[in-house]
């Protein structure tokens, strides 16, 4: 089995865990290096936020990856939710730092038409950073769907890749746990049980007992 090195880009704490935490718990049960970035603070777009709540939350991010085993997390303070104030190309030369260091063959970022604003400026950042430039070491990009973002834009996310985490969903909730400051109470999407009803939803839609859903970007096959 050839490792792969993986690379997940995401615009706040808590989107890699809620889009792709199962996944990136898989890719490192079977060896594979998994880093992940993450642009924006995650804080502050409503009010000022004290101090403490910008360390509580890169503290859940540490300990989210923790859980999940990830190899480097890369924590950026871009502004939350103004990611559209920013020029895109100073996100895409950071995107573009992580896939020099790291030459992931694997990234996973946003669905391109996702609700939340800095969700599509994220995805737009790393298709640029990705575009497919002559002996570029990404193969395959795959955007997750975050919930309470993506189901709420009007745009259909119709997935056509599949990643059975039936084995993994108790480190993804062990991940999730610890972003309990984010987490909402259920029915919320957002919210640990919503999580686990929509991974068993799309565990059905693809034969097995849990899975996570994407949709293929890009592939290239040789």
């Amino acid at each position: 089995m050839t490792r792969q090195t993986v690379l997940v880009v995401a615009a706040h704490p808590d989107d890699e865990v809620l889009g792709c935490g199962g996944t990136m718990a898989a890719h490192v049960a079977r060896g594979d290096e998994v880093h992940v970035l993450i642009l924006a603070q995650g804080l502050a777009s409503r009010g000022p936020a004290e101090e403490a709540a910008f360390q509580a939350l890169r503290a859940a991010a540490r300990e989210a990856g923790e859980a999940l085993g990830v190899t480097s997390l890369t924590l950026l303070d871009f502004p939350d939710n103004r990611l559209d104030g920013v020029e895109l190309l100073d996100l895409v030369k950071v995107v573009e730092e992580q896939v020099a260091r790291h030459r992931p063959e694997v990234v996973y970022t946003h669905f391109a038409q996702d609700l939340n604003v800095d969700h599509r400026v994220t995805h737009n950042a790393v298709v640029t950073a990705c575009r497919p430039q002559p002996e570029h070491c990404v193969r395959t990009i795959l955007c997750f769907e975050v919930p309470s973002s993506t189901e709420w834009s009007g745009h259909a996310f119709v997935a056509n890749w599949f990643v059975d985490i039936g084995p993994h969903l108790e480190k993804k909730k062990a991940a999730l746990a610890a972003y309990a400051g984010e987490m909402r109470p259920f029915p919320h999407p957002r919210s640990i049980e919503g999580a686990c009803h929509l991974a068993a939803w799309r565990g059905a839609s693809a034969g097995v007992a849990a899975a996570e859903a994407f949709v293929l970007f890009r592939q290239r096959v040789i």
